[in-house]
């Protein structure tokens, strides 16, 4: 309880010094929420054109789609600066946080907190769009809705932990930026489709080295396809375990061989 105290204390903290540039906090959000509507259109126009994707209607697409941006939206949220790492290791600025009375993950996660509510909001709005109208067409029942809250919560954790995974090999390479290209900006966009519409061996991809499937992919299946059976939601939750605990292992090792730029 006291970690959990101190986490919210240092968020507060967090949002109070970014809430002195109100103007720049709300235009960063207006030009996020631009950016997130337009490429969720590009999508909707190429299954719209097609009337549908690997077998997966409109609606469904955009159930894949607001459940990523969600889960992505938390995790962004919740630990912005494990993405920009490299700037930490880079400026040598990961000292400062190393000589604070705290957890360098928690000093780490509560720096430059950003909620972002426009990709929040959006997200949302796709799922209620869609759920709606599956719903409506009687593909799916009320019991869709729990499942899809579990599903976001993993979510949100499976991608931390990828992130994390990948910002811990900064301790090694420095320079990291090209690898989250990889692992999470493409690994993410590749996923908002369903995986049905790649070849073989990106499927894998996205679903054992970058496991970015579980995030929405696997247990869509299941919610919304009616696919397979309860063991995808099952698997879902363990994948999203096991990816959390290796990352966290990574991240201990990798912090054990950091090396102080001197600054």
């Amino acid at each position: 309880m006291t970690t959990l105290k101190l986490y919210a204390l240092l968020i507060r903290s967090s949002l109070r010094s970014q809430m002195q540039y109100k103007f720049n906090f709300v235009f960063s959000m207006m030009m996020a929420a631009v950016l997130q509507v337009s490429e969720f259109l590009m999508v909707a126009l190429v299954v719209m054109r097609f009337g549908s994707v690997g077998g997966w209607s409109l609606y469904e697409v955009c159930y894949l789609y607001g459940v990523m941006m969600i889960s992505k939206a938390i995790y962004r949220s919740f630990a912005s600066d494990v993405h920009h790492l490299e700037k930490y290791l880079v400026s040598g600025d990961l000292d400062a946080l190393l000589i604070r009375p705290i957890p360098i993950l928690m000093a780490l996660m509560t720096q430059n907190i950003r909620f972002l509510f426009a990709e929040t909001a959006q997200g949302l709005l796709l799922l209620f769009i869609s759920m709606r109208a599956l719903m409506t067409e009687g593909q799916i029942g009320w019991t869709a809705i729990p499942l899809t809250l579990l599903a976001i919560a993993t979510g949100a954790v499976l991608l931390f932990a990828i992130g994390l995974a990948t910002a811990a090999a900064g301790f090694w390479l420095t320079r990291i930026e090209s690898l989250q290209n990889m692992t999470e900006d493409a690994a993410q966009t590749a996923s908002r489709y369903p995986l049905a519409l790649y070849p073989r061996w990106l499927q894998s991809l996205l679903l054992v080295l970058v496991p970015v499937g579980f995030v929405n992919y696997i247990p869509a299946l299941y919610i919304v396809k009616h696919q397979g059976g309860m063991w995808l939601i099952a698997a879902t939750i363990i994948a999203s375990c096991a990816v959390m605990l290796l990352a966290m292992k990574v991240w201990k090792i990798g912090l054990s061989r950091y090396q102080s730029t001197g600054s």
